[in-house]
């Protein structure tokens, strides 16, 4: 066990580029099968339902006809008694035959009436009749439930036949109708605009800690620097304020300080455009002062992204040293202030972990990674490479991280929890023959952690630092490593990622659970940035207090404070948390899981007062009535399970089942009298149910157009209509939210935006404003209670971003609740689509 687990952290940070992604590559196969099958349903279901309709419009066709025309009527009537008595004397006589005969003989009537050329035609032309008339009808489906609905009450059919005005939309070629409501009287003349509100980036939440190394570092003005998603954060870790550098495109990898301690240089991936196709990665060096971007380096050169960035150091850091996630992983050298290129070469097809310039020569580079150690002499715009020997030592499966020595020896640190202290010696003619030149070898080996080696960090006075991935140790070594003060940091946290030094005694610490401790060998060490380390779907905010909550993959479900930019407290699940709501009474918040079960938790206490399970199949969506009466859950077995509510939020007891839906459950909301509930499916259904008659579904949607929605997340929706861009697919919006004060909705969608969008936007290609900042699919989107912010929440990059909202009404709410708000300086003005 323990070794599997210290082959794992070996391999943490750079998985990647050390394997193809297979992993990905099934989900993306296995994404599209469920897409498939998920189109598959939709189409059957569809077809049953139009078979539904023919059958039932076929007594109310007749009806119409005689009400309009009764000669017509007692023709068909006469059609039908002549077809009746065919039958009949048809059926008497075949009675007086044997049995086999009779059968043969209807095999052969049918295979002739199938057979004749005549009668194929007028089936085929009824057959495409009946669906020309279901395709020109929107509404016809519901009128002809009206029908049956109101079948012998005479006074009523008048008003049935009423068209209703209805819109219909296409997703995956599957159309949906959506029945405009009695206050729009001319659909054509609505205008949309963008929201007189924006957003502006208020803060941060996380650290990616967890598969990348090197990206933690102590600025002279007080602040930390980091990354996360596609933002640099700047911390200031003692007014607990924090600035952000946002002109990454997509996410940001590797992260190096210059040695004026000013400059910083990113890179990142290079990430897919909407529409699939790959953008181009490259380095920025940006001003960490002003924000300013100084230069771009190396746009269109770097395959897949940059792995690894480093500035030179003898020559006051005139190159760029960069390494991209190419097969052959293509090592560069670039003149910082032209943003040309002056050299390059392929380095590995191995994974590198760390590049580094000799402090006294910039000719000189070192390179690490899996089984190798390379040392490069640059000279004439050409490198040569030695490649280290290890010798009589076991050579390790990774060289996590390096450093120079004061007395130019180089320290690696490597997979075996060993520090090997690199130096030059003379050729080895026995060996390598006569011409040999002189080579690099290890000099010494100290044992320093049990598992990997994360990371070094070399102090002022000589001293060095040592940061351990299984025991989670962090050693202080003396110049020539002597151990002379060791902690260990807290299981909770992970490994140690890397180390900042502040002022030679306080430290700084990135983990490999994502987040960041501060502290002292004398004190310990405290959190001051922490987040979530696998996927998130989870969000929720609380109905009276700036706090919110959020779950995820990695079975932690944690409760945050927006106005103090901290994390309340975390709790660990058994199983992965999907959903969660807050109870209108804000006591408990329920936590739907990935297996059917829910919980809810006591928000002062944490402990569980009510748990339940509804089917075996993950739930997606969990939602309290406005007053806190019923609790509805939606699951992915089709179902939504609705209970009664007691005891405050304590007590919960089944009150009925929707039952309708022929997909999986995806977002539901109540209406404002908490009598009725609006539902999206899978397979883009939009359901209406009546609760109080006891879970019934309402056949008749267009009797719902009217209907006040206490929330608004459904995604399908005549409200939300104009958010869908042309040609999507059903999954390209993951979640929206309606504003509080419904002035405005927020939009995740998968393409790494959130979108500001007015509200109600019911027009296709409605305006928005549009916000960069993930990295990955936005998995859902959440006002506050006050509507003051707006909280968004990356898939795979962990993140959690927290948006202020600004101008047009959000400036007189604040002034009516006087919302703190924190310091906050963010990139230019958003785009508007």
């Amino acid at each position: 066990m323990n070794s599997s687990t210290n082959s794992l952290d070996d391999v943490s940070a750079d998985s990647s580029a050390e394997f193809p992604d297979r992993a990905s590559m099934m989900e993306v196969r296995l994404q599209a099968q469920e897409d498939e099958i998920t189109l598959l349903k939709s189409s059957l279901a569809d077809a049953l339902r139009r078979i539904r309709l023919h059958d039932q419009l076929l007594p109310l066709l007749k009806q119409q006809l005689i009400a309009v025309n009764p000669g017509a009527a007692r023709a068909l009537n006469q059609v039908s008694c002549s077809e009746s008595c065919t039958s009949s004397r048809k059926l008497s006589s075949s009675s007086a035959v044997d049995g086999s005969r009779h059968t043969a003989a209807r095999v052969r009537r049918n295979s002739e009436k199938l057979g004749n050329p005549e009668r194929r035609k007028r089936l085929d032309k009824k057959a495409a009749s009946s669906a020309n008339l279901l395709a020109r009808s929107p509404s016809l489906e519901n009128r002809a439930k009206e029908l049956v609905s109101s079948a012998g009450s005479p006074g009523s059919r008048r008003g049935t036949y009423s068209q209703g005005q209805s819109i219909k939309m296409f997703i995956r070629g599957r159309p949906i109708t959506m029945y405009v409501p009695s206050n729009i009287q001319n659909y054509e003349d609505l205008k949309m605009e963008p929201p007189s509100e924006r957003l502006e980036l208020d803060w941060v939440y996380g650290y990616r800690g967890r598969d990348c190394r090197a990206n933690l570092y102590f600025l002279p003005t007080g602040e930390a620097v980091y990354f996360i998603a596609c933002v640099i954060v700047l911390y200031h870790i003692n007014n607990r304020t924090q600035r952000h550098y946002r002109k990454h495109t997509d996410c940001v990898r590797c992260l190096t300080l210059h040695p004026d301690k000013v400059r910083v240089a990113s890179g990142q991936t290079a990430g897919v455009d909407k529409d699939g196709k790959p953008l181009q990665p490259c380095v920025h060096i940006w001003d960490s002062t002003s924000l300013v971007t100084l230069q771009q380096i190396g746009l269109g050169t770097f395959q897949k992204g940059v792995g690894s960035v480093a500035f030179s150091f003898a020559d006051s850091g005139a190159f760029l040293c960069v390494i991209d996630d190419s097969n052959e992983h293509m090592l560069s050298v670039w003149d910082c202030n032209k943003g040309t290129k002056y050299a390059e070469v392929k380095s590995t097809n191995e994974a590198v972990f760390a590049v580094e310039f000799n402090p006294s020569e910039s000719t000189n580079i070192i390179t690490c990674g899996k089984s190798h150690v390379y040392f490069w002499t640059l000279n004439a715009g050409q490198f040569t490479k030695k490649q280290g020997i290890f010798g009589k030592y076991k050579k390790p499966k990774f060289i996590q991280c390096f450093v120079f020595s004061l007395t130019g020896d180089v320290l690696t640190g490597d997979s075996e929890g060993n520090i090997l202290t690199w130096g030059k010696s003379a050729a080895d003619i026995k060996t390598l023959g006569k011409g040999a030149k002189e080579t690099l070898q290890i000099m010494r080996q100290t044992r320093a952690h049990e598992g990997s080696v994360f990371t070094l960090c070399m102090l002022q006075g000589g001293a060095l630092l040592s940061g351990g991935g299984k025991d989670r140790k962090i050693i202080r070594w003396s110049a020539d490593l002597a151990p002379e003060r060791e902690c260990e940091i807290p299981e909770n946290f992970g490994a140690v990622r890397t180390l900042a030094d502040v002022d030679g005694e306080e430290l700084l610490v990135g983990t490999t659970r994502n987040a960041i401790l501060r502290g002292t060998f004398s004190d310990g060490f405290v959190a001051i940035v922490q987040g979530h380390v696998d996927e998130m779907w989870g969000l929720a905010t609380h109905p009276s207090q700036s706090i919110f909550l959020t779950c995820g993959h990695d079975r932690q479900v944690c409760l945050w404070n927006t106005e103090e930019h901290k994390l309340d407290w975390c709790i660990s699940l058994e199983e992965y948390g999907l959903c969660a709501d807050f109870c209108p009474n804000g006591s408990v918040v329920s936590v739907g899981l990935s297996t059917g079960r829910w919980m809810v938790l006591d928000l002062l206490t944490r402990e569980v007062v009510s748990e339940s399970t509804d089917g075996n199949e993950q739930l997606s969506v969990m939602r309290y009535s406005p007053d806190g009466s019923f609790m509805a859950v939606g699951s992915h077995d089709n179902f939504i399970y609705i209970y009664n509510v007691t005891e405050s939020g304590r007590r919960y007891t089944r009150f009925g089942k929707c039952n309708g839906h022929s997909s999986f459950i995806t977002h539901l909301d109540w209406s404002k009298d908490g009598k009725y509930i609006m539902s999206n499916s899978g397979d883009y259904e939009i359901l209406y149910w009546d609760i109080a008659a006891g879970c019934k579904l309402l056949r008749n949607r267009y009797e719902s157009k009217d209907r006040e929605w206490a929330s608004y997340t459904c995604v399908l929706g005549f409200h939300v209509m104009g958010v869908w861009l042309e040609g999507s697919d059903g999954t390209d919006i993951n979640a929206l939210c309606r504003s509080h004060s419904e002035r405005m909705v927020a939009v995740a969608d998968d393409f790494c935006k959130v979108h500001l969008f007015q509200y109600p936007c019911p027009k296709p290609k409605a305006p928005s404003h549009k916000y960069d900042g993930h990295g990955s699919h936005v998995t859902n989107v959440c006002f506050t209670h006050s509507d003051s912010h707006l909280l968004s929440m990356g898939g795979k990059d962990t993140c959690i971003l927290q948006w202020k909202v600004v101008g047009g009404w959000a400036v007189e709410s604040r002034e009516r609740l006087a919302s703190a708000s924190s310091t906050s300086t963010s990139s230019p003005e958003p785009t508007t689509g």
